[in-house]
């Protein structure tokens, strides 16, 4: 009996320390372009939000104590630790898990093939469940003293700001990879579309992070085009490439972002990458939705056929419009 417990939950806490340690590599990775807001760390963009919330979803909710175990070793390296980490701790555990409850309510797919996912993880992933973190984050701040009286809400609005970009620009891209297979049969010219689009992503957002004119909304239609012809697949990596390439001209101020205060730059920052991400992720879900019904008829047409050949064989196959019938 021993054993079999063991055997059961060995798998279980290798997965959890394993969250803990995905969540605190990815929040050093995040905490790379920190900014201080009112005496508040944060960051443009928290991918541990985005990591927490797939993996609650793809493996199961009993995860959250890894997401719980990497909040506590990341807030132990940026903060001494005293009582208030507890609440953020709290805060940046009950988020993702809000999320999560919410999406299971409204029958979130992961696949992502319908446009009621895209606006269900938009509405209530990225911005409804995150306010707990905002929430609860800043308060502890503000108790501890560590945030002047008229630095709530500055630090507020960064802080889920951050967390649902987390979600709306790292989320769908894990969801993506965990049903993706490899192609095969794939046409060279797919491939080589693929390869012209990721370079072309990459060219457009240094033109327009390099120049001092406002020119990124160039990147858009490269968006549209990763959607229309990937859908999310090829999407949502360009929109993280594009959302890290301009975090970084925006949290140096180069470019477009130059001579802004760090506010207006974090303004235009999260305007932008909030954009990039609701446009790929609804688009992307409306094409697939369109592709999947577009088989279910010719499905569904095929099978007509087949009705029509066995009661009157060869009828499916008839010319259409019949001889002798205008056109």
């Amino acid at each position: 009996m021993r054993t079999e417990v063991l055997r059961r939950l060995g798998p279980a806490a290798l997965t959890i320390l394993g969250l803990a340690g995905v969540y605190y590599g990815s929040a050093r990775i995040g905490l790379l372009e920190q900014v201080v807001i009112s005496g508040a760390v944060v960051t443009p963009l928290w991918p541990p939000t985005g990591i927490s919330l797939s993996c609650l979803l793809l493996v199961g909710l009993w995860t959250w104590p890894g997401i719980a175990l990497g909040t506590l070793a990341v807030v132990a390296t940026v903060n001494p630790l005293d009582p208030t980490v507890l609440g953020i701790m709290a805060g940046n555990t009950l988020a993702p898990v809000c999320a999560f409850l919410m999406l299971r309510r409204v029958g979130f797919r992961t696949a992502l093939d319908r446009l009621r996912d895209g606006v269900a993880l938009v509405a209530l992933g990225a911005f409804a469940g995150i306010l707990v973190s905002a929430t609860l984050g800043t308060g502890m701040l503000l108790l501890k003293g560590a945030l002047p009286g008229g630095g709530f809400w500055r630090t507020w609005v960064a802080w889920w700001a951050g967390d649902a970009m987390g979600i709306l620009v790292i989320t769908p891209l894990l969801l993506v990879c965990r049903s993706f297979r490899w192609p095969r049969g794939v046409p060279g010219y797919r491939w080589a579309e693929a390869a012209a689009l990721l370079v072309v992503t990459v060219a457009v957002t240094v033109i327009a992070i390099r120049s001092e004119l406002s020119l990124l909304f160039l990147v858009f239609p490269v968006i549209v085009w990763a959607a229309l012809r990937f859908q999310l697949a090829g999407a949502a990596p360009c929109v993280l490439l594009v959302s890290v390439l301009v975090i970084r001209a925006a949290t140096a101020r180069t470019g477009p972002f130059q001579g802004q205060s760090l506010l207006e730059a974090m303004v235009n920052l999260q305007a932008l990458n909030a954009s990039a991400a609701l446009t790929a992720l609804l688009l992307s879900a409306i094409v697939t939705e369109q592709n999947t019904i577009r088989r279910k008829v010719e499905h569904a047409c095929s099978e007509l056929a087949e009705v029509v050949d066995r009661l009157a064989p060869g009828e499916s196959r008839r010319r259409w419009p019949p001889d002798g019938d205008p056109t």
